[in-house]
Parts: structure tokens; C-alpha cells; sequence
């Protein structure tokens, strides 16, 4: 004699049905995808925040140190007196009288220099700073009044001076030896010396240095000037020499005012940039350090060889060295941090896969902890790679991550073959976001081909899923 079972109401068939159904489980763990979007957002913003801070201590030690220097000149600069005729009517007329400046640039400017960097350390962040030798030989044509419109006999001669740029004065170490026609001349500092160039700061992210983004702060007309004490045309002289010693931060910038510019540097570092307007026609890097080259043009610049109105910039051509501590531990999690997502998709989708093929129930809370899991991961990436790097922290951080959320998915999934196979399915979508990270220029090609197989994978995977519990 049978049983009878009394027929389910309409709250116990409601429960049945969401626990059986496979729509419902999907909506569930989409839910619970983008609920975990919230804590990740979190360890992005952390990782900006972080890279911030490396940025802002990095900035903070170059500038105690000299910020990054960008020289221009030498630059002869003659006064000469214009006369003006001013009518004032019945009153008469009156002669006014004022001085105004010739800037000369050089006809050709040598540069040879060293540079000698040196680390220095805050906590577990780095700048990079140097000192560094130049040379600096210019030759200068006489200028020809005359085609300028200027009678010779209005030049002030015992006025003229030479000017040299430096945008940070703090990074002169010594005095500036400055000789003109073979004769020592005095120097003396200057924040106002008619021009104006461009002063650079660094900039981490985004690594490649745009002349015209956000790295240009202000201009600065900061330098050191030479009283030439020339009487008359007679004392002028076309050569120059300036050897100085001078340091700096991050970065060593020129500024080519000569009609044909040529820049020799070396130093002792094996992984310069060299960025600006100009790259060099000849480099060579090695462990041992760097040398470059550099030659330019007038006609490759935007200012003239010559000009009379004072405040001209001079911008728009610089180039040179970058010597930048690297920091790509920040870069290359924020990009890790990016697939975040897809990950966590990923691991529940292969979840969900074995739940229903293996008729094994995962609760929605174990899904939430070993999302929670996942997302912890990026976590133990930042705060390790500020200590041992990028490579080695992406490698600690998926050792310990793979291992708690493989370790905790023995009590649900029973079966050691499918805890091997589900560890195995994480290293390899770990594995691959590594490769993905590391290879920038076939990041988009990897990403789409492996993306195609995991797509794949599944298609084939789910069609061997009873989607709607039909008979064999």
C-alpha cells in the first residue's frame, strides 16, 4: 500500500524551481558578477592612488635635489638706441629716445657632455638625479646692422653681454667657466634674461613623452649672464666657451639655438630615454651606459636666428635624455587590474559548467568568496610588486591566490580530479593575462585569439549541457 505525498504548494514548487533552474543560476551569478564590480573599482582606484603617491615622492626628492634642467644659448645680445620723432602739435616736436636689443644666436653650437646619474631612495621609492659635465663651444657671425635697419653708430657695444638659459639656477654647482675671444668673463645669475624657455617635469603615465601634454609647467627665464665689456665693433669676437657643472633630475633637455646644433652625451645608464622634438641620429646602449648623438638645423626649429623684441620663447624644439627610475610595477597592475572582470567571469562560468554538468550544487555564497578571492589578488599585486617588482609579485600573488580558492573548493567539489582541473583552468587564465601584459605590441592580438579559444572551449563544453533537462 502506497504513500500518499501531498501535492506541493505553490511556494514550495516556486522553490524547487529556483533551485533546479539553470536561468535562474545564471541570473544569480550574473548578479553576483557585477556586485563584485564594486570591490574591484576599489583596487583600481588603490592603484591609481598608489602610483600617484610614487609620482608625488619621486618629484619630491628631484626637486630638493634640482628639477630637470633644459638649456638654451649662448645668445650674444647687443642694445642699440632707437630714436623716435614725436609730434605734439602747437607744442612742437620731441625726439624720444629708447634702447632696445639684438638676440644672436650662434651660427654653429657644439655640446659635448656627461652625465653621471645617481639613485636616490625615500622609503621604497626611487628617483633618479645627476650631475654632469658640458662643454659648450659657439661661434658667433658679426652682425649686420645695416639689413636689420639699425645704424651702427645707435649700438651700445660697452652694453652687450652674453646670456645663457639654465631653468633651475639650484642645479650650478660651480662656477660657470664662460670665455669669449679666449678671455675670462664674469658671470652673475639672472631671473629676467629676455627670453623665456620651457620648463619639464616628468610625467610616469603616460610613459611617452609629448612635448605638448601636461608636462610643460611654466617657462622660466632663469640663467646666467656675461658682461662682454666690449667698447666697439672692433672687440667683437666670434668665439664662445662655456664648461659648466650642473645637476639635475630625470631629465637633461637642449634647447638647439645654433644654425646648425650638434649634442655628444654619454653616461652611465643602461636605460635612457631619449625623447622631444629631435631623436638622435646615433645612439648606443649598453650595461655600461649610454652615448647619443644629436645634430639639428635652423630650418628644423620654430623661433629665427635673430629678433630685436624682448620676451621671445624659445619652444617647441627641445630634446634629450630621460633618466627615470622605471615604475611599471604601476602600470602593469592597473592593465592586470583591467581583466579583473573577465576573470571572475571566467572562473564562474567553469563553476557553474561543472555545477551543472556534475549535478554539484554551489552555493551563491561560495561564489562570492572565491570572487572575493579574486579580487583580493590585485590587492597582493600592488603591495608586493613595490617590494620585489612586477614579475615576481604577479607570480606570488596567483601562487596564493590559486592555492586558497583551489584549497577551499575541495569542500564543494568533492572530486580531486575536478579540484586539479579547475586549479588548472586558473593558472592558465592567470598564465595568460601574464603573457597578454608582458607583450604590449601583440597584447590585442593574443587577447583576441585566446578570447576566440576560451569562447570556443565553452560552445563546447555547453553543448554537452541539457539545457532543458530533455531525455537521452
Amino acid at each position: 500500500m502506497g504513500t500518499n505525498q501531498s501535492p506541493l504548494n505553490i511556494f514550495e514548487r516556486l522553490n524547487v524551481w529556483i533551485k533546479e533552474s539553470i536561468t535562474v543560476k545564471l541570473l544569480s551569478i550574473g548578479f553576483l558578477v557585477l556586485i563584485l564590480l564594486i570591490p574591484s573599482s576599489w583596487i583600481q582606484s588603490l592603484m591609481n592612488e598608489r602610483q600617484s603617491r610614487a609620482e608625488d615622492v619621486m618629484q619630491e626628492i628631484s626637486n630638493k635635489w634640482s628639477g630637470s634642467q633644459t638649456l638654451s644659448g649662448p645668445i650674444l645680445v647687443i642694445p642699440f638706441k632707437v630714436r623716435k620723432k614725436i609730434d605734439h602739435g602747437k607744442d612742437g616736436t620731441e625726439i624720444e629716445e629708447s634702447i632696445e636689443k639684438l638676440f644672436l644666436l650662434p651660427e654653429t653650437l657644439d655640446i659635448t657632455g656627461a652625465v653621471n646619474p645617481t639613485v636616490l631612495h625615500r622609503g621604497i621609492f626611487d628617483a633618479a638625479v645627476y650631475n654632469s659635465l658640458l662643454d659648450i663651444n659657439a661661434t658667433f657671425n658679426k652682425p649686420d646692422f645695416t639689413t636689420l635697419g639699425i645704424d651702427e653708430k645707435m649700438v651700445v657695444w660697452n652694453d652687450a653681454s652674453m646670456i645663457f638659459s639654465i631653468t633651475d639656477l639650484r642645479g650650478i654647482t660651480e662656477n660657470p667657466s664662460f670665455t669669449v675671444g679666449g678671455k675670462e668673463k664674469t658671470t652673475a645669475p639672472s631671473s629676467n634674461l629676455g627670453i623665456f624657455v620651457r620648463k619639464l617635469s616628468k610625467e610616469i603615465n603616460p610613459p611617452n613623452f609629448q612635448i605638448n601634454n601636461a608636462e610643460v609647467l611654466d617657462f622660466s627665464s632663469n640663467g646666467i649672464v656675461a658682461k662682454l665689456g666690449w667698447q666697439s665693433a672692433h672687440d667683437f669676437t666670434d668665439k664662445t666657451t662655456i664648461k659648466l657643472k650642473l645637476k639635475g633630475s630625470q631629465r637633461l633637455s637642449f634647447n638647439p639655438t645654433g644654425k646648425t646644433t650638434t649634442v655628444q652625451l654619454k653616461g652611465e645608464w643602461n636605460d635612457p630615454s631619449f625623447d622631444g622634438e629631435f631623436l638622435p641620429e646615433s645612439r648606443e646602449i649598453s650595461e655600461n651606459g649610454f652615448s647619443a648623438n644629436w645634430k639639428i638645423l635652423h630650418f628644423n626649429r620654430p623661433f629665427s636666428q635673430q629678433w630685436t623684441e624682448n620676451g621671445l620663447k624659445l619652444s617647441g624644439a627641445e630634446f634629450g635624455v630621460k633618466l627615470i627610475v622605471p615604475v611599471d610595477q604601476y602600470q602593469k597592475s592597473i592593465r592586470t587590474s583591467k581583466y579583473g572582470q573577465l576573470v571572475i567571469i571566467l572562473t564562474f562560468v567553469a563553476l557553474f559548467l561543472v555545477e551543472i554538468t556534475k549535478k554539484i550544487r554551489i552555493h551563491p555564497f561560495q561564489y562570492i568568496l572565491i570572487g572575493a578571492a579574486l579580487i583580493i589578488y590585485y590587492s597582493l599585486l600592488i603591495s608586493f610588486s613595490e617590494q620585489v617588482g612586477y614579475n615576481v609579485a604577479y607570480w606570488i600573488a596567483t601562487v596564493a591566490t590559486v592555492g586558497l580558492v583551489s584549497f577551499y573548493s575541495i569542500s564543494f567539489l568533492k572530486s580531486r580530479q575536478l579540484v586539479i582541473l579547475f586549479t588548472s583552468l586558473l593558472l592558465i587564465f592567470y598564465a595568460f593575462i601574464f603573457i597578454i601584459v608582458l607583450q604590449q605590441d601583440f597584447s590585442l592580438l593574443l587577447g583576441s585569439l585566446g578570447l576566440f579559444l576560451i569562447v570556443g572551449a565553452l560552445m563546447y563544453f555547453a553543448g554537452k549541457v541539457k539545457w532543458y533537462n530533455e531525455p537521452e
